[in-house]
């Protein structure tokens, strides 16, 4: 893979490319013809100049159709990536890691995935974020210094899966 088609990958799991493509099928075979229909409703009011329907429907088969051509480039430019168990030697992408704060001293575990599918709440962190770039390529026992909209914050690597 050339270093261009790494800076376009996005990288998913194979459930979020399935959640993308439910998306789109949504998209393309439900919610366009619903649009269709309210334009085609509007249309038939007659006056397109005055008809706020007939307005907000394009803008909704707009927007619509934005969303459909991220989503089918979204989906052509998916790099799969497997979440892997079992101790490693590095941080990777798809890597479970647990870190220890060296401030407070509590851990805390991350899953390091693409970011689409990034979701810091539920311990899923891009690894385009500051501290998933930060963990890339470390090991057990290294620390790591990273500056985050929050401040900076010191962990250590604790743990890889």
């Amino acid at each position: 893979m050339s270093r261009n088609e790494q800076d376009q990958a996005v990288y998913l799991t194979a459930e979020g490319l399935e959640k993308l493509k439910e998306e789109l099928a949504w998209r393309t075979q439900v919610r366009r013809p619903e649009i269709s229909q309210h334009i085609a409703a509007a249309i038939k009011e007659g006056d397109l100049s005055e008809n706020a329907g007939y307005d907000e429907a394009k803008y909704q088969a707009g927007m619509n159709e934005g969303r459909i051509l991220e989503l089918q480039a979204r989906i052509k430019q998916a790099v799969i990536i497997r979440e892997k168990n079992g101790p490693a030697e590095q941080v990777e992408i798809g890597r479970t890691v647990t870190l220890a704060d060296l401030e407070f001293g509590d851990h805390e575990r991350y899953t390091i995935v693409g970011p689409t599918e990034a979701d810091p709440s539920n311990g899923r962190i891009s690894h385009k974020s500051p501290i998933g770039e930060a963990l890339l390529g470390k090991r057990v026992g290294h620390a790591i210094t990273v500056t985050t909209p929050g401040g900076t914050v010191q962990f250590k690597v604790v743990h890889i899966d």
